[in-house]
């Protein structure tokens, strides 16, 4: 019986240290992906400043005085060309068959 009871008190002991050791590396775990989860919200709104900023930059009206400046102008009709449809030689029968 006494050693019945030794060995229940051993069992207990190591169980509570088991459970304890697991609740701290739960807790350790749970910290760590708090942190992640607060990295990529402040990465998710860093990158919304971005869009808007190259949004900003990119508007037509605050590109155009900008290109002027530089001696750009509107594309003239006469710059651009249209080209003709190519056939498709295997279609029409004209590819080389050696």
């Amino acid at each position: 019986m006494r050693m019945l009871s030794v060995s229940a008190l051993f069992l207990a002991i190591a169980s509570a240290f088991l459970l304890y050791s697991l609740n701290y590396e739960s807790r350790l775990l749970e910290a760590k992906v708090q942190a992640q989860e607060q990295f990529a919200e402040s990465v998710r709104g860093d990158i919304a400043v971005l869009k808007a900023e190259r949004a900003h930059l990119a508007r037509p009206e605050r590109i155009e005085p900008l290109a002027r400046a530089q001696g750009l102008k509107p594309l003239d009709e006469r710059q651009v060309v249209t080209l003709p449809l190519a056939t498709n030689p295997v279609a029409t029968g004209s590819v080389d068959r050696r």
